[in-house]
């Protein structure tokens, strides 16, 4: 292919069919690229007979009563996440020099992140970019990098864990840029009247033989690595994710529980209740997850910076 001609060809490309292109390779199905970018299923069609009608290259082909890309289709949908990253970035550098008047950041994160960093996030971006639209999903951290990765997303904030043999940073963040956010302590949650209440630190060792109260599955899975380093297996007595519901149990003494401090910080701490940090400085780490090369979409990168900015308080 000649230089006029690749320059032709890629001026016919446009970001909605690089999205469509890409969801399709996603979902396996115009029904489900349509579902996944909010569109009718006619729609997408006739997006990508729009483009098949300017530049004579077919993107997808029937087998049976389904579709599937053609290989100039695979070609694109490889290409997909760079090609429309580039193009929101080169975009966005227009917003800029207007002023960063407008701009989208979609930010999806976990739940204890809802009431603590999301909301002073949207504050802070309200206040310095009121022309931004910041909108916002809860979801956990395999959802959330998967969220990204199909572009229903432009920022995601997650969390891992050492050792964490699901950390979904590894092979599913493959291709993304996942940037480190900073660490969150982990905190005992015991009982006022616990024998080790007044102790500045606890080792888990001595909550050996204690009933625990454990949350999310990925939560739960760290307690039991943690409780095995200490060399015991911990007795889990009741499980929730509802953090104010486990501050509840330990108030009554029911069990002793080990939360990270952005869920302790949600709401207000229980008065029967102490929070102590573990004698070993447990963490887990937070990240922040966006396409490659999205932070110089001047939107995402404001975002960004807001976020590091309020990490650092």
């Amino acid at each position: 292919m000649t230089d006029a001609s690749s320059e032709a060809l890629a001026a016919t490309l446009d970001l909605q069919t690089v999205r469509v292109v890409r969801q399709i390779a996603e979902h396996g199905s115009l029904t489900g690229a349509a579902e996944a970018l909010g569109y009718s299923q006619p729609a997408v069609s006739q997006q990508l007979r729009r483009f098949e009608e300017r530049t004579g290259i077919a993107l997808v082909e029937r087998v049976g009563r389904g579709i599937r890309l053609t290989e100039s289709g695979r070609v694109l949908a490889r290409h997909a996440n760079a090609v429309a990253t580039a193009l929101e970035a080169a975009a966005g550098e227009l917003d800029e020099i207007r002023g960063l008047r407008t701009g989208r950041v979609r930010l999806v994160a976990f739940p204890s992140a809802s009431a603590t960093l999301v909301p002073r996030l949207i504050a802070t971006l309200a206040a310095s970019h009121p022309g931004l639209d910041l909108t916002y999903v809860e979801a956990e951290p395999p959802e959330a990098v998967a969220a990204v990765r199909s572009d229903r997303a432009d920022l995601a904030i997650t969390f891992s864990y050492p050792g964490d043999r699901d950390d979904p940073h590894r092979a599913s963040a493959r291709g993304l840029e996942v940037r480190p956010f900073g660490d969150e302590p982990m905190r005992l949650v015991l009982s006022a009247g616990h024998p080790a209440a007044g102790d500045e630190v606890v080792d888990l060792e001595r909550l050996r033989g204690e009933p625990w109260i454990a949350g999310c599955p990925r939560c739960r899975g760290h307690l039991l690595e943690l409780a095995g380093a200490a060399g015991f297996a911990p007795r889990i007595a009741f499980e929730t994710d509802n953090f104010v519901a486990v501050e509840g149990m330990v108030a009554q003494g029911l069990g002793v529980a080990l939360l990270p401090a952005l869920a302790l910080a949600a709401s207000p701490r229980h008065p029967e209740v102490v929070v102590r940090p573990t004698a070993r400085a447990d963490v887990r780490s937070l990240h922040l997850v966006t396409a490659k090369g999205a932070e110089r979409v001047p939107a995402v990168g404001v975002a960004i910076a807001a976020l590091e900015s309020l990490a650092g308080r």
